[in-house]
């Protein structure tokens, strides 16, 4: 007979996997959309005013069009595999029901996964198309992929810094939470 697995019991999966596959599937539905309705790529369409536009834009790089010559694509495709293995082994760490930390792994997985998908299917690189600023300062074109990526890390970021600030206040409070010994004190009613 074999032992269980360490996970036989671990929940962490029902939230894991469903928010990693719906950022997936809502990342490459927009980006099709963005591919087959915001032609020719380039032109801003307007959604309102100056501030909110949609742009068509291939990324062969990464953040910020970070580009790394002509090897790019296999470098980032790279990067994001490791990336995946670092958030992997997080993942399998994550206390059961600690739904937090569970739901933020499987943003920047599902963002991640997205942005991997548009490298490996293009070498024009990930589809890019929100477009947010005015006239003089505009963010970086950016997708849902992003998004994800971006707020699962800061919510991850926070829920590490959380988990360390415990760690390293635990002996304070074992200290404080130990009762005094029961050594038995003279009384002083005696005298």
């Amino acid at each position: 007979m074999s032992a269980p697995m360490q996970d036989d019991a671990n929940t962490n999966g029902l939230v894991f996997w469903p928010v990693t596959l719906a950022v997936v599937l809502a990342d490459v539905v927009t980006k099709a959309m963005a591919v087959y309705t915001l032609h020719p790529a380039g032109v801003p369409y307007s959604v309102y005013g100056d501030a909110v536009r949609l742009t068509l834009v291939y990324n062969p790089g990464a953040a910020f069009g970070l580009h790394l010559g002509p090897h790019s694509r296999g470098i980032f495709l790279a990067l994001t595999a490791g990336v995946l293995a670092i958030l992997w082994k997080l993942y399998r760490q994550t206390r059961d029901r600690d739904n937090l930390r569970t739901f933020a792994l499987a943003m920047v997985c599902g963002g991640a996964v997205g942005n991997a998908l548009d490298r490996l299917r293009s070498v024009d690189g990930v589809v890019d198309f929100l477009d947010l600023g005015t006239s003089a300062v505009r963010w970086p074109t950016f997708n849902l992929a992003d998004v994800a990526v971006s707020m699962g890390a800061f919510l991850l970021a926070w829920v590490l810094w959380g988990d360390d600030a415990a760690v390293s206040g635990e002996p304070v409070i074992a200290r404080e939470a130990v009762p005094p010994s029961p050594v038995a004190q003279p009384s002083q009613e005696a005298s």
